[in-house]
């Protein structure tokens, strides 16, 4: 497949079929090229990873960029760090080669810059932990060959959250965590879908159904945020197009980068069983609420009573609850939601 990113590091990658919940709009996620394989890291080795290659990659399309290839910098090659230096307070580490001392801080940075338009496209970015130019959180920073400060970002890194501050973006080794990862997850599909909607020629009452089918999972998230979401929706028709998608894209991905918790998913699902409830008999209707207070006492996760809820609301055809992301925000292959919820 010909690379979306320019570059001897890009490349672009598509695999898998969509869901239900989520044909048609296959996540575009940028990567850290040796997280696919790619043998770019500083030693000419690479650092696979099978859940991203593997069980995510059946599912979405790669947009693989190494900053350091990007540069120039060959394999095997000097290692890099953060140093700091006597610029203003608050101004970014500077990457540079602990040998040689080079600078390649802003050959780096200007990497996001050059891959600007591709990095408008995508739903997510998952970068490699522990590196001077990717990293995420917590790398450390030295300043005249002593460590200083454990608190540094990778140098791509840094510009890429700035040009594109509502992206998901993760790092690999957070991906273990299973809450981390279902949230990662999450945002990126949900990301997809309104990329979808907004690239489209859309109306206004497009965008209703859109909120419409969202409704629970942006509850299960922020129930202010949901609310102000919803008063956006109700000048669709009134306001500037180009304002409503803008004020709608800010808020909506505002709402999902806030964390989720049992008491939240709990106040989802009753809202869901309220859906369904009417359709069913008292056995049912036992079973589900069963299921959400085993769920609520951590004793099952939370796929048991979406599976109940989700199962009933096909099987009584009730359509607007079964079209509800929050039953299946991401391809149930994924393996997510699976966790006993943490007290």
């Amino acid at each position: 497949m010909r690379s979306d990113a320019t570059g001897p590091s890009a490349l672009s990658r598509s695999s898998g079929s969509g869901t239900p919940s989520t044909a048609g709009q296959r996540p575009r996620i940028g990567v850290s090229s040796c997280l696919l394989g790619e043998p770019v890291r500083y030693n000419g080795g690479h650092c696979r990873n099978r859940f991203l290659t593997d069980v995510l990659g059946r599912h979405v399309e790669w947009v693989a960029i190494c900053p350091e290839a990007e540069i120039g910098l060959g394999t095997p090659r000097e290692t890099l760090r953060l140093e700091r230096t006597d610029a203003p307070s608050g101004a970014q580490p500077r990457v540079r080669a602990t040998k040689s001392g080079t600078d390649h801080t802003d050959a780096i940075r200007n990497v996001a810059d050059a891959h600007l338009a591709v990095l408008r496209t995508l739903d997510g970015y998952v970068l490699k932990n522990k590196s001077p130019s990717c990293g995420l959180f917590g790398l450390p920073v030295f300043e005249e060959g002593k460590r200083v400060d454990g608190k540094g970002r990778g140098g791509f890194a840094a510009r890429l959250l700035d040009l594109c501050p509502e992206l998901p973006a993760e790092e690999e080794g957070r991906l273990t965590d299973a809450d981390l990862c279902e949230h990662f997850v999450e945002r990126v599909f949900a990301h997809a879908r309104l990329r979808a909607l907004l690239e489209s020629a859309w109306r206004p009452r497009d965008l209703i159904d859109f909120h419409a089918r969202h409704k629970l999972q942006l509850l299960s998230h922020s129930p202010q945020g949901a609310r102000s979401l919803g008063r956006i929706v109700t000048e669709a028709g009134t306001g500037e197009r180009s304002d409503i998608a803008a004020d709608y894209t800010a808020a909506f991905h505002s709402v999902l980068a806030t964390p989720t918790s049992p008491g939240k998913h709990v106040n989802a699902l009753q809202h869901a069983f309220g859906m369904v409830s009417g359709y069913l008999d008292d056995s049912r209707r036992h079973d589900i609420l069963a299921a959400i207070d085993d769920y609520r006492a951590g004793h099952v996760p939370l796929t048991l009573p979406l599976s109940l809820i989700r199962h009933h609301c096909n099987a009584e055809r009730v359509a607007w609850a079964s079209q509800q992301t929050y039953l299946a925000p991401f391809p149930t292959d994924l393996g997510l939601r699976n966790q006993l919820p943490r007290k």
